[in-house]
């Protein structure tokens, strides 16, 4: 059997977790309450010095609206040769509406980093939109 290298760098996963509690407004107690853990614990997490379990894994990735893909590795892995609009179709079948579907054409060809900096817009913007 051959070695890995262990790819998960736990200080980046805790500066992208603290970076990205941030862009919502959370204070380190605020989002400790949502994801159910003390604040000390998400503090020991945004240094590196705790490595979280993948129920806190998938909990502090939905609390923050991300994927886990991106907590890990800090970009997102696409799968090939399926669009966004159909992966989209297959998850949520017929309640996407036509609004969404405009929107998800207009991205269609874009590359993963256009991608991400208008994710990264929508979180900032949408709260203060939001009604």
């Amino acid at each position: 059997m051959t070695e890995t290298k262990n790819l998960l760098n736990h200080k980046d996963i805790g500066l992208r977790v603290r970076l990205e509690r941030d862009k919502l407004g959370l204070s380190r107690e605020r989002f400790a309450e949502i994801v159910g853990l003390s604040s000390f614990y998400i503090g020991q997490i945004e240094r590196g010095d705790r490595k979280m379990s993948i129920d806190t894994l998938a909990n502090v990735s939905t609390a923050l609206n991300i994927s886990v893909d991106y907590l890990l590795y800090g970009y997102t892995y696409y799968m090939e040769n399926i669009s966004v609009l159909e992966a989209f179709d297959d998850v949520y079948k017929e309640s996407v509406d036509e609004e969404l579907r405009e929107l998800l054409k207009i991205l269609r060809g874009s590359s993963k980093e256009q991608i991400s900096i208008i994710k990264d817009v929508c979180k900032i913007i949408l709260p203060s939109i939001k009604k």
